[in-house]
């Protein structure tokens, strides 16, 4: 977990940092038991590198025995400053969240992305997208293109968020 840099600014990660998660299960991440592998855990891999507390958190559901983490990708979207679409994301924007899911589940203009079951959020670091692989059971590392096959069409339009 990450605090943020300075008041008001977001947490700042590494790419050596996400490297020390690279092959870690979601039990081996979350210290509250949450880690039911029946549950997708992108967001619940997002918010314990970087301290997101927003919506339900896995101290809501498992043991509370550390920082409590962000379950839900749509509770993720919201609190992003700057939302857009991936292919219109800022050469400039270097490190931020990577959303995948159905196009018409994101509305953009009212900062909502609605609740259903294909959805994933990821971290894009320099080039890579780190993110919990329900597939693999454990975190990758993977190209924006590797990515974005995550789910097939239609399900698979990305957006980015800049870090809250």
């Amino acid at each position: 977990m990450q605090a943020a840099t300075a008041i008001g600014e977001p947490p700042m990660i590494t790419q050596q940092q996400l490297s020390g998660y690279l092959g870690k299960s979601i039990a081996e991440i979350c210290p509250n038991g949450c880690t039911d592998e029946a549950v997708g855990h992108g967001a619940h891999f997002v918010a314990h590198v970087l301290g997101y507390r927003f919506g339900l958190t896995c101290q809501m559901t498992g043991t509370a025995q550390g920082p409590a983490a962000s379950l839900r990708v749509q509770d993720l979207f919201p609190h992003c400053p700057k939302l857009g679409v991936w292919s219109l994301r800022p050469a400039s924007m270097t490190t931020c969240l990577v959303f995948i899911t159905r196009a018409s589940s994101v509305n953009l203009a009212a900062r909502v992305m609605a609740s259903v079951p294909r959805q994933h959020v990821a971290l894009l670091v320099n080039g890579f997208v780190w993110h919990y692989s329900s597939r693999q059971r454990k975190v990758v590392r993977q190209t924006p293109a590797q990515f974005s096959t995550q789910y097939a069409a239609p399900d698979n339009a990305m957006f980015y968020g800049s870090l809250p």
